[in-house]
């Protein structure tokens, strides 16, 4: 049974992100909980709520499939982050030889996929 939770538009950095995600793959669903929940990362929360919902989308799975699946032997088999969107705000930094850059927000989509296998 293997089910899949994506978060679009997550304010952070990819590559931040990435930090967040090395330390969860391919362990099992409550350690990574743990590891999230006591990091001290800003994106591990939404990492952590990704995490959940694929949890619960392998539950709603297995009970439309009327199979049993334990919650304690599910594994993050897979996780990845992707660049999202760069958005540009209204706001100017001072650059080199009086010109000004635009204040850049970067996000990133997180997708976890959960397996019992």
């Amino acid at each position: 049974m293997e089910a899949i939770a994506k978060a679009k538009n997550v304010k952070g950095s990819s590559q931040k992100a990435k930090l967040v995600i090395d330390l969860i793959r391919g362990r099992k669903v409550n350690d990574a909980l743990a590891v999230l929940r006591y990091s001290g990362k800003r994106l591990a929360g939404p990492v952590s709520k990704v995490l959940k919902s694929a949890i619960d989308n392998a539950e709603q799975k297995a009970q439309a499939g009327n199979v049993v699946v334990d919650v304690d032997d599910l594994r993050v088999s897979e996780c990845f982050v992707g660049k999202g969107v760069t958005k540009h705000r209204r706001r100017v930094r001072p650059a080199p030889m009086g010109r000004a850059y635009r204040e850049m927000r970067h996000y990133c989509h997180i997708t976890v996929v959960v397996s019992n296998e």
